[in-house]
């Protein structure tokens, strides 16, 4: 039988300790602001950008908003973006994705300035993190990092299967745990016999979006499963990408869905305001 990692639980020490630091910080007169940019009013964005909001709050860093209309055209956001990159008073910026289809995703992550770009996804930030330099780590990979060590297992020397190679998650999260020591195998749709290259996972992460895809003919006896899927199920339910009750039995330690890897990436956003000010060099 599995032990459930618990990212709620983990996630609340981790603002905790954010909590502390913040209010160091402050007692020294460094305040940190995050500001979040959302364009339209797609709902699940609306939930998240709500949600890092009182994250913010929790943990005692001041924060701002910017709501945009559907019809913001690029130039604007990009002119509001430079801004942003030059207000001393803001230490990250964050646009919520997805942005509308008029408006290219990659132009604007890269005119948010690599010191800002608390989401990580600056390509400065993705080459710090390839060649070990100091910079920001996407959050959710950054989470499932902390998820491993704070729950006591062991990464170095384990054979990691990672499956997805996204930029936001895939990618990333190989890298990390290249530099905790483990052998990795990214696997993805192309992959030849995914399942005998899933079943040799010491340690199988599962980032494919695809509801309950990951069944137990694809876990090694006793495997660490860390589902970073969010789906809705034929009911409505949300599901992660792997069919929890099918693999539980057969698993050391696995993440359930929700409250697993998603209360995780909120937390890893706040860390990575925290670390923005000695990346500025204001602290």
């Amino acid at each position: 039988m599995a032990n459930i990692i618990d990212g709620k639980t983990i996630s609340a020490q981790i603002k905790e300790e954010l909590a502390v630091k913040v209010k160091e910080l402050k007692s020294k007169g460094v305040d940190i602001c995050l500001c979040v940019i959302q364009v339209g009013n797609d709902p699940a964005s609306s939930v998240y950008v709500k949600n890092k909001k009182k994250g913010c709050e929790l943990v005692g860093i001041d924060s701002v908003s910017y709501e945009l209309p559907e019809s913001t055209t690029q130039e604007e956001l990009l002119e509001l973006i430079e801004k942003l990159n030059n207000d001393e008073k803001i230490n990250g910026i964050l646009v919520q994705l997805p942005l509308p289809s008029h408006i290219d995703e990659n132009a604007v992550i890269e005119k948010i300035s690599p010191l800002k770009d608390v989401d990580g996804f600056h390509p400065v930030s993705v080459g710090n993190l390839c060649i070990g330099r100091p910079g920001f780590v996407s959050c959710t990979p950054a989470g499932i990092i902390e998820l491993l060590k704070r729950s006591n297992i062991d990464i170095a020397g384990k054979e990691c299967v990672v499956l997805g190679r996204s930029n936001i998650v895939g990618k990333p999260m190989s890298i990390l745990m290249l530099r905790q020591n483990a052998t990795v195998t990214i696997a993805h749709s192309k992959t030849a016999d995914l399942k005998s290259v899933c079943k040799r996972a010491d340690i199988l992460i599962v980032a494919i979006g695809k509801s309950r895809f990951i069944d137990s003919g694809y876990i090694k006896d006793g495997a660490v499963v860390i589902d970073v899927g969010i789906n809705r199920d034929e009911n409505n339910k949300l599901c992660g990408d792997v069919d929890y009750d099918d693999v539980f039995d057969k698993c050391s330690y696995i993440t359930p869905v929700p409250g697993g890897v998603g209360p995780m990436t909120i937390a890893m956003l706040l860390n990575n305001c925290v670390d923005s000010v000695v990346l500025q060099g204001k602290a």
